[in-house]
């Protein structure tokens, strides 16, 4: 893979970049947002393809990039295809770290180390080439702006900006709404970032990858916003149960009264 473009991970997080405070927009789902565009560029590469709501690896030759290649070698050893859900949703010690150091090491940031309230050490990212940003950040507005079906890339860029909640940050207050928007609406300009982006948003939301797929065929696959902070452990763990039997026995009402909400 040449190294003249720069992959979907680092314009992700370049965009995430806040040029003012050299901190990064949206930590927690950015990093699940650069696990998804790991599977993008991987596709976009010819390494990974869509397999229903699994990701499945039909080239393992390596790009020569090593923090790609270390997922699709990942990949690799499943032996079998992998929910796009489960695979986002994984441990990823480090990778927002992995690319702020790349980015250093190829001139585009810089760090800037600090200390909070005098004592803890703090490290903090300012963007160097700021050219390169305003060129990735062009790419969205003129898709925006014109509403003709952009490339696979800047669509795929698009639905990921989405999903880890990057549209107020790119497009702030009322005047942004528009904007915000139509953002959203980019998302099915590309299947795999459109599969990619609904997995980091179900991710958020706590939804597991049956009960993902299940929900998405019921609204036609239509974008749903960003959720908010990922669900504990405890509770992603029982969902498509239903706490309404529960509920209604302290109220009274008699189990066979009660009618499962949920079935995934």
């Amino acid at each position: 893979m040449g190294r003249s473009r720069r992959t979907i991970p680092e314009e992700l997080l370049l965009l995430a970049l806040d040029p003012a405070t050299g901190t990064t927009a949206q930590p927690q789902s950015l990093d699940l947002g650069l696990a998804g565009a790991q599977l993008v560029e991987l596709a976009l590469a010819g390494r990974i393809a869509p397999d229903g709501d699994r990701i499945a690896v039909i080239l393992p030759r390596p790009t020569g990039d090593p923090t790609l290649d270390c997922a699709l070698e990942l990949l690799r050893r499943r032996g079998s295809p992998v929910r796009a859900v489960h695979w986002i949703g994984g441990p990823r010690l480090g990778l927002r770290q992995t690319y702020l150091t790349h980015l250093e090491r190829c001139g585009m940031v810089h760090a800037v180390e600090n200390q909070m309230c005098g004592v803890l050490p703090t490290t903090r990212y300012q963007a160097t080439d700021t050219a390169v940003s305003r060129q990735i950040r062009a790419r969205l507005d003129t898709a925006i702006r014109t509403g003709t079906p952009p490339d696979a890339r800047t669509a795929a860029l698009a639905a990921l900006a989405h999903a880890v909640g990057l549209g107020k940050h790119l497009y702030p207050g009322n005047e942004g709404r528009s904007s915000r928007s139509r953002l959203r609406d980019l998302i099915r300009h590309d299947p795999m970032g459109g599969l990619v982006a609904h997995a980091v948003m179900d991710v958020q939301n706590g939804v597991g990858g049956q009960a993902a797929a299940a929900r998405r065929a019921q609204s036609g696959g239509a974008p749903r916003k960003p959720g908010r902070a990922p669900a504990p452990a405890a509770a992603m763990a029982v969902v498509g149960q239903s706490s309404a039997p529960e509920q209604m026995r302290r109220r009274g009402v008699t189990r066979a009264a009660v009618r499962p909400s949920l079935s995934h």
